[in-house]
């Protein structure tokens, strides 16, 4: 089916096939609604690198994506599906950013570096969306505090430049909210790593 869908780009029948696939994965209350597939028209164009249909959308296949909207819209859901229309070189993971945080509390500053080289072991992709940004919080390890995302997102920017390393993001952060969070620098650098595909501040939580 996925080879179907990547040989002509019907949109409709993607979203016939991931709702399908979301159904599978989460049971059957999982629904892709209408008022999402301006949204998901804009992932499945990137994910599938649809050239035509990104450019028309103003999206940068070279960069990542950032997908931000308040809490239970989707987006956790909607990423983890792309995965399933991303071809086998440019796979990728979800990585909770509270995870990484406790990591941290366990093993240190080593972690900082697990996740940055964007290669955490031969077997698993470079590629990292890192879910839930903003939900960790500054933390200590041995009395020292550490802003674990921010250094994290500044080592990948760097390897974005030097190597092209994508990284994709999904937060309930505004943008002033990211600045406050991680600085002026962090947030400077993302304006460059990421297309911003954002759901309305009024979306309503879905897992009601």
């Amino acid at each position: 089916m996925q080879n179907k869908i990547k040989s002509h780009y019907s949109y409709p029948e993607v979203i016939n096939w991931l709702e399908a696939k979301g159904i599978e994965l989460y049971g059957n209350h999982f629904k892709i609604v209408e008022t999402d597939y301006p949204i998901l028209y804009k992932l499945i164009a990137y994910f599938l690198k649809d050239e035509p249909t990104c450019f028309q959308s103003g999206l940068n296949l070279d960069k990542g994506i950032l997908v931000s909207g308040p809490i239970g819209c989707g987006k956790t859901s909607l990423m983890n599906l792309m995965k399933y229309l991303t071809p086998t070189e440019n796979k990728f993971y979800l990585k909770p950013c509270r995870d990484i945080s406790f990591e941290f509390i366990q093993d240190g500053y080593q972690i900082i570096h697990k996740y940055s080289k964007g290669k955490l072991h031969e077997a698993e992709p470079r590629t990292i969306c890192f879910d839930d940004l903003g939900t960790e919080n500054n933390l200590k390890y041995y009395g020292n505090e550490c802003n674990v995302m921010a250094e994290i997102l500044l080592s990948r920017y760097d390897l974005f430049i030097s190597k092209k390393l994508k990284t994709h993001i999904t937060t309930n952060l505004s943008a002033t909210e990211i600045e406050t969070h991680y600085g002026n620098r962090v947030r400077s650098r993302m304006r460059e790593m990421f297309n911003l595909i954002a759901f309305s501040s009024n979306e309503k939580d879905k897992r009601q």
